[in-house]
């Protein structure tokens, strides 16, 4: 990822429902060092802040909704929940849930895209996003899954204005001149019970220490440790109850 903060139009968070939150917490902690913050007020619903040497970098949930799969779901920032959740269903994407108030801390919506991906809008006001972007132990890198990239390409550059380079192997997405994340396509041989989804990856300072760390706590890999061309060392888990991530080595995206 090419920007250190939040943007208008780019990733600005990532949470995880869990449908084991206290185990959750414990494996990222062990993996990340990240320590949790559980808001204690009844109507916060046992929301979870993780923190990276004190700045929010991610949260953690339950599961609220019946067939919620545990899972992480990518943020980003926009200056206008509803306006920009109208311009999703105008693309062809549709409204999964809201826009809503959260407390003082701004408003958002759950959508997905045209082929299904869900992902969510986050209007800030009192609460911007990840304090810490694109360094060991917090978000470095966002990736769409998806079976239809043509169709990727128009919807979210009319939604956000986002950029596409579009290389030989790979296409990036970028805002306001820096890119911050990617689209790889799910082909026939992924099952057709893999559903297109964002993917957030984690910057690490050691990938293979990092992956080594998060069998013996339990996750499996999906990637093993791999140098992309031309691009960065990476991986893929699924944590132990089944949450999917990538992390890759700090400083080389993108």
């Amino acid at each position: 990822m090419k920007i250190d903060h939040v943007v208008t139009g780019g990733p600005c968070w990532v949470e995880l429902g869990s449908a084991e939150p206290a185990a959750a917490k414990e494996f990222y902690r062990e993996l990340f060092g990240w320590r949790a913050e559980t808001d204690p007020r009844p109507e916060a619903g046992g929301y979870t802040v993780l923190q990276l040497d004190g700045a929010p970098v991610a949260a953690l949930s339950p599961l609220y909704a019946p067939g919620q799969p545990t899972a992480w779901t990518v943020s980003f920032a926009v200056e206008d929940a509803d306006a920009t959740a109208a311009a999703v269903t105008a693309a062809g994407g549709r409204v999964v849930l809201g826009p809503l108030d959260v407390f003082d801390a701004g408003r958002f919506a759950v959508v997905a895209d045209r082929g299904g991906a869900v992902f969510s809008l986050w209007q800030p006001r009192a609460f911007r996003g990840a304090a810490v972007l694109n360094r060991p132990g917090a978000l470095g890198w966002v990736e769409l899954q998806t079976r239809d990239p043509a169709a990727a390409c128009h919807f979210y550059p009319a939604v956000f204005d986002w950029s596409v380079t579009a290389g030989e192997h790979y296409t990036q997405w970028g805002v306001a001149g820096a890119d911050f994340g990617g689209m790889t396509t799910l082909g026939e041989q992924v099952p057709p019970e893999v559903r297109p989804h964002w993917l957030p990856y984690f910057a690490v300072a050691d990938v293979d220490a990092v992956v080594h760390r998060a069998t013996g706590l339990g996750a499996r890999t999906l990637l093993g440790v791999t140098d992309v061309p031309d691009g960065p060392r990476i991986a893929v888990l699924s944590d132990p109850q089944g949450a999917v991530f990538g992390v890759h080595l700090a400083g080389t995206e993108g």
